[in-house]
């Protein structure tokens, strides 16, 4: 599954309903790995920072002065997050939030 950053800050002022169900994935992830773990399914989730993506406030904005700052990075060390969840190398990691956030900073 695929969570937000948002869950852990709320996103006040920005997007709490984006926040809100977010936070919902991050319970569905331990609610599920618990339901199916006994059939050998693996439940997990990737909690990005902030992305240049068109869901972000544009750059200058007050909006985007209020927001976390992705620490340089971009969707492709996301990427290799999922894919390194998919893996066999983690055949063992079930119930887990990997957050790939970088330096949040809050402002």
């Amino acid at each position: 599954m695929v969570s937000s950053m948002a869950a852990i800050i709320g996103a006040p002022g920005e997007c709490v309903w984006y926040a809100g169900a977010k936070g919902a994935v991050d319970s569905m992830v331990i609610g599920m790995c618990a339901e199916v773990a006994k059939e050998g399914r693996r439940v997990n989730a990737v909690t990005p920072g902030v992305i240049d993506t068109d869901i972000q406030p544009p750059a200058g904005s007050s909006a985007s002065a209020r927001c976390c700052r992705w620490a340089g990075r971009d969707s492709d060390e996301v990427a290799e997050a999922v894919l390194f969840l998919l893996s066999d190398a983690a055949s063992y990691v079930n119930g887990a939030n990997l957050r790939v956030s970088g330096a949040l900073i809050l402002l």
